[in-house]
């Protein structure tokens, strides 16, 4: 099994919330950690803008990164957000198996 660490920004406070709420509801995460109190520099639509910000850290299976970005996007409240997935290339096989058992239906 191949799993992914989904780097997300949104809007802090209730909206980072429900997205994380939502994920984890769905079963297209085990996990969502919520960085708060980020400052976002960036370049839109021809100018520099800075935005406060939270960090979703999501943890799924490569094999339900399709469905999560779609879902992901669909819920979020940016018109382009940022979804960026990195490989997990090692972790604690136990709590790679727990992300598995969250994604499963069953559960």
């Amino acid at each position: 099994m191949e799993y992914c660490l989904v780097l997300c920004t949104c809007p802090e406070g209730e909206p980072a919330e429900s997205l994380a709420r939502f994920l984890v509801e769905e079963h297209l995460a085990a996990c969502v950690n919520i960085l708060p109190g980020l400052t976002s520099v960036y370049s839109w639509e021809g100018r520099i803008a800075s935005e406060r910000e939270a960090l979703l850290l999501i943890k799924t299976e490569a094999e339900a990164y399709s469905r999560l970005e779609l879902r992901l996007r669909d819920r979020h409240p940016y018109e382009l957000p940022e979804i960026i997935a990195v490989s997990i290339e090692r972790g604690l096989p136990d709590y790679l198996q727990w992300i598995s058992q969250c994604l499963s239906s069953d559960s």
